[in-house]
């Protein structure tokens, strides 16, 4: 008799790649693959390790399938990504509900794993990090119409507060001819949006040809057939090339949206964080990219509370980003992660403040967005549908402007013909609906 799996993959996006690989790696094994865990033999709970919040969530997942367990509904669980590569023995340790914890470097063998837990053992795994699978097939998990593709795993980076090198290893970018492969089959089973991503997207290629080539990788993926729109997450400001922004300005297919974590603006500060720029020098690249990519929108994320930020240096970041005004923005209070430098410096910032800055800058952003859906009334834009909300009496979906996820959505109504999800069509924005446009779709 076969037996039943399925997995919870919490966190970013590159962790559910990793969890849809698992999948395919299951399912060719012979493995059933279901979609809620809970009604699963084994449950795989695809942890998240990046800050404390994420961590809480993964030990939250873990103790609510226990339950099951101990019910006798669930008859293993399996701890993989991030916070089990992290924290690797400790995990059963403080865990013991769990049958297995595996570190990343295991994913290609997870099948042979769930084949010994089902034999009755307990399983600690944590192979070395570059033996986590770049390529190979994957179980979409997204609606049929949208899927990310990871171009790179790790990072090289080193940002002072981030423990993700660590967890992940070094950057190792996967082959040009792989992706444009893998695009061509998604794009056949019906994906219209395709998602970059990778730690540092923009520094894609540099270990493998020498120099960053994510520009030519994006206008070789603007000729994949059946794709529409192409979206790129996080692009670090010292890797935004000429010709990355030459390829956002041509290429229609690429959205003109670019989420860039800055994290800060005040030189002292960026310098206590491992990274590079100031104020000036982002601002210029900002008014670059605004310049040379018409309409273009920018996300940001900031990090408030860092330790050494003076209040000097927190009105600093909060002048700026009015003054830039960030399409898109989320702030978080500085996190600390054992075994970081960060958590070594000193002037350590108190919760209260951390977190009161935070909201100080996304009560300032508010008004940003405000102003920029009342600039969209009266015009026309294209919305990839998602579907029917039932309280509202509308149709939703997401506009060029909007990334799965983490920004709204559209809203809009039709006298016409009823959209299917995955169709994009075209909307006249006419009003907003508490924080998100609302329009009429053009039949």
């Amino acid at each position: 008799m076969e037996h039943t799996v399925g997995i919870i993959s919490l966190g970013c996006a590159k962790n559910r790649v990793d969890a849809e690989m698992m999948l395919s790696t299951l399912r060719d094994a012979g493995y059933k693959i279901v979609d809620d865990p809970a009604m699963a033999e084994a449950a795989i709970i695809n942890t998240c390790g990046f800050i404390e919040s994420a961590k809480q969530e993964s030990i939250d997942e873990i103790l609510e399938l226990a339950k099951l367990k101990e019910e006798g509904k669930i008859k293993a669980l399996i701890a993989t990504g991030c916070m089990a590569e992290r924290y690797r023995e400790q995990m059963l340790k403080e865990l013991p509900e769990l049958d297995a914890v595996v570190g990343i470097g295991a994913n290609g063998d997870i099948a042979k794993i769930l084949d010994r837990v089902f034999d009755h053992q307990t399983v600690e795994e944590f192979p070395e990090k570059c033996n986590l699978p770049l390529e190979g097939g994957r179980i979409q998990s997204t609606e049929y119409y949208c899927a990310y593709m990871k171009v790179a795993e790790g990072c090289d980076n080193h940002c002072t507060y981030c423990a993700i090198p660590m967890i992940r290893g070094s950057y190792r970018s996967r082959k040009m001819e792989n992706l444009v492969a893998e695009a061509e089959k998604l794009a056949a089973n019906g994906v219209k949006e395709l998602i970059v991503i990778a730690q540092d997207t923009t520094k894609y290629g540099i270990d493998l040809y020498g120099e960053y080539k994510l520009a030519e990788l994006l206008r070789k993926l603007c000729k994949v057939e059946g794709l529409e729109w192409i979206r790129v997450l996080y692009c670090y400001p010292e890797a935004i090339t000429d010709d990355l922004i030459k390829a956002f300005a041509e290429e229609d297919k690429i959205v003109k949206y670019m989420d860039i974590p800055l994290q800060h603006c005040n030189a002292k500060v960026l310098k206590r964080m491992g990274r590079g720029g100031d104020r000036e020098s982002l601002t210029a690249l900002i008014k670059k990219l605004r310049e040379n990519i018409p309409g273009i929108v920018l996300r940001t994320t900031f990090i408030t509370g860092f330790p050494g930020e003076t209040e000097e240096q927190f009105e600093e970041l909060a002048e700026f980003a009015n003054e830039i005004g960030f399409e898109r923005m989320g702030c978080f209070p500085y996190s600390t992660e054992e075994d970081t430098p960060a958590a070594k410096l000193p002037d350590q910032i108190d919760e209260d403040v951390k977190e009161h800055r935070a909201e100080i800058l996304m009560e300032q952003q508010q008004n940003v967005m405000d102003k920029y859906n009342s600039s969209l009334i009266d015009t026309e834009i294209e919305v990839l549908v998602e579907g029917f909300d039932r309280y509202a009496e509308c149709f939703f979906g997401r506009s060029r402007a909007d990334a799965p996820e983490v920004d709204g959505k559209v809203f809009f109504t039709t006298s016409g013909r009823k959209p299917e999800p995955g169709e994009i069509v075209k909307v006249r924005i006419f009003d907003t609906l508490d924080i998100d446009p609302l329009g009429t779709m053009e039949n």
